[in-house]
């Protein structure tokens, strides 16, 4: 890498938003700004690779992905498990519409919202269809899976190793 690149490369923790073939586009997890390789090193949606990023020569249009540190794969999913007895207390705590963020013990977070009994299902919908901000959460919080459970009322996402 010349001077300049290493000037303009940028580290960071970069979700993959998306992948074909022949590039992937790479959006920091942390600054919200958004990469476009020229070419696709192996990469799929829903990885996240913590690495640097530098504009390929001479437009500087395209980036390229000059270094991994780690890379590993994302999953998010509805469980049928309902919130466990720790979520539907913070939940029974908190009014409609009110969202809780706690730690969970070792790494990863919980979050519980209170919503309208007869919204549960939107509200869980909302958030799988919210892929990539839920994504880029899990992403920043080093974790590799969110798993999302409800009962009427109660929406739980879990942020998970």
């Amino acid at each position: 890498m010349s001077d300049a690149e290493i000037d303009s490369a940028t580290e960071g923790t970069f979700l993959v938003t998306h992948a074909d073939d022949d590039s992937a586009v790479l959006r920091d997890v942390e600054r919200g700004q958004v990469h476009t390789l020229s070419s696709n090193p192996g990469l799929s949606e829903d990885d996240v690779v913590e690495g640097t990023v530098a504009p390929e020569p001479p437009l500087e249009v395209t980036a390229e992905l000059v270094e991994v540190e780690e890379r590993r794969s994302l999953s998010i999913s509805e469980s049928r498990e309902p919130p466990t007895k720790q979520e539907r207390e913070i939940a029974a705590e908190q009014s409609v519409g009110e969202l809780t963020k706690q730690e969970r013990a070792g790494i990863g977070e919980l979050h519980v919202i209170s919503v309208p009994e007869e919204e549960t299902e939107d509200a869980v919908e909302d958030v799988l269809e919210d892929r990539e901000a839920t994504l880029g959460r899990a992403a920043r919080l080093g974790v590799n899976r969110v798993e999302i459970r409800s009962e009427p009322g109660t929406v739980s996402v879990r942020y998970l190793p």
